[in-house]
């Protein structure tokens, strides 16, 4: 391992203090309650989702007393935003009443027809079929979907927070795998897919079908869990108040939404589509319900710290993943990601010359199975956590219990990638 500068050092420590500070968020919300004279503060440094931003901007401040403010903002602004920002206009798009209503009436269609109950089924569906169409609209798109249909039926106060966390890890872990589809829905799968030429044919007969498997098991697990909280829980339970929304205008909806996974890469032309999705929603307000900007600004204000700390860790993150064999960095990976963002992990490992197919499997496979474990370990969990939180006690998502309830969908996704 090359040794590292002294800026090196402290951007290290300063993601270490902003992993502990994601781990002990929940006990800033408690101490809000205890000492209501500064709850503001407490609740603030509650959310996990301004962690990894506030402690960007500690390390530019660092940076400009260190090596002075040209320098820091220099680098801050050297960082790559494409990603948080399609994030945030994902999230909101795919947030929408109208798009909601589009992928509800389909999900309800698809479970009267199944043999099941249909709140077993349409929560099933949740789980498994909205995580496999990230493959097709984006991990982001399918996490805030998903959440927002699941959240009046699993994560609310009369479901045992045990069972909620399990649910939730779930979630997670099979939106980080359902977008394996493809080559362009997940982050980590990005990251690689151009300079190793991975197309959506390969990955979808490389990755795909052992994804699917695991993500059947574990919805299927998830709701067999959950049964007795779903049973009784009425299919309406999820519906928006208000007029029904137009067939036109949801297809319109839809058309906005396809236009910014197409131009994903290109923020100057999806924030362009997302201006006139402003301006449509306003023309059409009756058929809209509140837009979740402040969730999504949240969501993109935690990914761009991500960006901004992440971005001096690979001197020490590179070394460990060039020097593991195939099977330790199918494993190793997955550990990893519970300390940093997959696709930033997938990302290093593009950069090493002459590595083996198997060790490009391993890294991708272990990258895309861990993403469930925490917050950051993949991009669209901030949003699921913004979306998700106010279910669980407090308001806030542990990560004790995230951890905890990702472990089985964890291991479910491993034992697909490595032994199918």
């Amino acid at each position: 391992m090359p040794a590292a500068d002294p800026m090196q050092l402290v951007a290290a420590a300063l993601f270490a203090l902003a992993l502990i500070h994601t781990f002990a968020a929940k006990q800033f919300e408690r101490l809000s309650h205890r000492f209501p004279r500064h709850a503001g503060v407490f609740h603030l440094l509650g959310e996990v989702e301004v962690v990894f931003g506030f402690w960007a901007i500690v390390l530019v401040a660092v940076m400009a007393l260190v090596v002075g403010g040209a320098q820091a903002l220099e680098y801050a602004e050297s960082r790559h935003y494409t990603e948080p920002l399609f994030v945030f206009v994902v999230m909101v798009v795919a947030g929408s009443r109208p798009v909601l209503q589009g992928v509800r009436s389909a999900i309800d269609v698809l479970a009267r027809r199944a043999p099941l109950p249909t709140p077993l089924a349409r929560a099933w569906l949740g789980l498994a079929a909205v995580p496999l169409l990230g493959s097709l609209i984006t991990e982001p798109a399918a996490m805030t979907i998903a959440a927002l249909m699941l959240a009046p039926q699993i994560f609310r106060s009369e479901v045992r927070e045990g069972a909620k966390y399990l649910a939730l890890g779930v979630l997670f872990v099979n939106v980080s795998i359902g977008g394996t589809l493809t080559s362009y829905a997940a982050p980590p799968v990005l990251m690689v897919a151009a300079t190793w030429n991975w197309d959506t044919a390969f990955m979808a007969q490389t990755f795909g079908w052992k994804a699917a498997l695991a993500v059947v098991l574990n919805a299927s697990v998830a709701t067999w869990v959950l049964r007795k909280h779903l049973a009784g829980t009425p299919l309406e339970l999820a519906a928006e108040a208000g007029p029904r929304v137009p067939a036109s205008v949801v297809a319109v909806h839809l058309a906005f939404l396809a236009a910014v996974v197409l131009l994903a890469h290109h923020p100057v032309a999806f924030t362009g589509v997302f201006l006139m999705f402003l301006g449509f929603t306003t023309a059409y307000e009756r058929y809209q319900s509140r837009l979740i900007l402040r969730e999504a600004l949240l969501v993109a204000f935690f990914l761009a710290g991500l960006v901004v700390l992440g971005g001096l860790q690979q001197w020490w993150l590179q070394p460990i993943v060039s020097a593991l064999q195939p099977g330790a960095l199918f494993f190793g990976a997955a550990a990893l990601t519970a300390v940093t963002d997959n696709a930033a992990l997938t990302y290093l490992g593009s950069l090493i010359g002459g590595i083996s197919e198997e060790a490009k499997y391993s890294l991708v496979a272990g990258a895309v199975a861990g993403g469930g474990l925490t917050v950051i370990a993949n991009a669209p969990n901030p949003a699921g956590v913004a979306l998700l939180k106010a279910g669980f006690a407090d308001q806030t998502v542990g990560a004790g219990g995230l951890l905890l309830g990702a472990l089985f969908p964890t291991a479910v996704a491993l034992a697909a990638f490595w032994f199918l």
